[in-house]
């Protein structure tokens, strides 16, 4: 399994949806919030993955399709 730490940056209209229950449930990736911040208007959440490679290619490239930013986390820094 491969593991990998990423900064999900959610567009207003997705902050009610439960996008990171999606991302466990239909690409069969274990999550673990480690921060988040939401509020009505914005939201980010540090996300810990852990899957298949193949699995979690799927799930980041679905993220990305539905208007989720999401950043690579190296020791809790945000790669450029």
């Amino acid at each position: 399994m491969a593991k990998m730490r990423v900064y999900l940056t959610f567009p207003t209209d997705l902050i009610q949806v439960p996008v990171i229950y999606h991302l466990g449930k239909d690409f069969n990736i274990v999550t673990n919030i480690r921060r988040a911040d939401v509020t009505p208007t914005y939201g980010w959440v540090a996300l810990e993955l852990e899957g298949t490679d193949e699995d979690l290619r799927r799930g980041i490239a679905w993220l990305r399709e539905k208007g989720v930013k999401v950043d690579p986390i190296e020791r809790d820094v945000v790669l450029p």
